[in-house]
């Protein structure tokens, strides 16, 4: 099975090796990836592993700030998109988990029961405290999270999808397809959660707008969750705020992004059962030449970057809102004083 990986970067040098290690260890077998306005040496690194036959590595083609969504057209004409078998969008900070067989992607596909598309329910890994960034793999450092089946007060969580390559796209979305237009009913494909259910008839569709990119959570996780580390070190995280979003224009990363994420209810440990694979594969593509050097120059970067913004009073001021801010969303806060539970909070 040939499953190919498309992404966007900015900045991400620091932890690209975990995530592709992590990818090829469920099966993705080939990485197309888009980067545009590196100051850390990601495009360095990324250019190492391209000569290493790992990724290929594209300069993103978009003219302003639809990063994501332009790339996603070019790469739809992509040699490595058109030849697979599976098409995974997904992004440095998310990884596939699944929980079905051998943990890859073709036991996957056979639990659901060999669908054209497969939803995938975000779990969103708190900070829970650490922070410090570390040069090791974020899933050992991250394991507090929020209750699978609700985030933010919300049942329906966003999710993101794999996609075989008979589905009837129109376009590829940052977070699902779009379904070719006029197509008959008995036309609609095989579409299904991470337990293999049906997804609902209108996120399918696309008919609201609300529903675009959600599905209900519950039951959802059966063979698979998409585990997103949007937060890290609270260093890092202040970082990203630097740097801004790679793929929408004025989304700001501050502190109610910060706190509808930091939700730590809950621990999911499931992942260290499979870091000795993972080093092993990190090292193994260190050890390819210039990568190792490559990605500790992205590492040296990154802590400059740390030590620079902490000279900064704002910095040092959005650090300190950081670590005094509820451990829970506005929205869930909110619910509960709605409720009288202010306690439970």
């Amino acid at each position: 099975m040939r499953v190919t990986t498309v992404t966007c970067v900015r900045n991400e040098g620091p932890f690209l090796i975990e995530w592709i290690a992590w990818n090829r260890l469920i099966g993705v077998t080939d990485f197309l990836v888009y980067s545009n306005d590196c100051t850390d040496g990601t495009d360095r690194l990324l250019d190492a592993l391209a000569g290493a036959g790992v990724v290929r590595h594209l300069p993103n083609p978009a003219e302003g700030r639809r990063y994501q969504m332009e790339a996603l057209k070019a790469a739809a004409r992509a040699p490595e998109v058109r030849a697979a078998d599976w098409i995974w969008i997904a992004d440095v900070d998310e990884f596939l988990t699944i929980h079905a067989g051998d943990g890859t992607i073709p036991a996957l596909v056979a639990a659901c029961g060999d669908p054209q598309a497969i939803s995938v329910s975000f779990r969103f890994f708190a900070n829970a405290g650490v922070e410090r960034f570390e040069d090791r793999p974020v899933v050992a450092q991250f394991t507090r999270t929020h209750d699978p089946d609700i985030w933010c007060g919300e049942t329906a969580i966003e999710v993101k999808t794999l996609v075989w390559r008979d589905f009837p796209l129109d376009y590829f979305g940052a977070h699902r397809p779009f379904l070719r237009r006029g197509l008959a009913p008995g036309a609609r494909p095989r579409w299904t959660d991470g337990a293999g259910r049906p997804v609902p008839e209108a996120f399918r569709d696309a008919a609201t707008p609300r529903r675009l990119r959600k599905i209900p959570a519950k039951g959802a996780r059966a063979f698979a969750t998409l585990n997103h580390y949007a937060l890290r070190s609270l260093e890092s995280y202040l970082v990203k705020v630097d740097r801004g979003d790679v793929n929408r224009e004025k989304r700001a990363f501050d502190v109610a992004y910060w706190r509808a994420r930091n939700d730590d209810a809950c621990a999911e440990t499931r992942l260290r059962a499979h870091l000795p694979a993972l080093e092993r594969e990190m090292a193994a593509l260190k050890a390819l030449p210039g990568v190792g050097a490559a990605h500790e120059e992205a590492v040296a970067a990154h802590r400059a970057r740390i030590a620079a913004l902490l000279e900064r009073a704002d910095y040092r001021e959005l650090r300190a809102r950081l670590r005094a801010a509820p451990r829970i969303g506005e929205a869930e806060e909110a619910l509960i004083a709605e409720l009288g539970l202010e306690g439970a909070a």
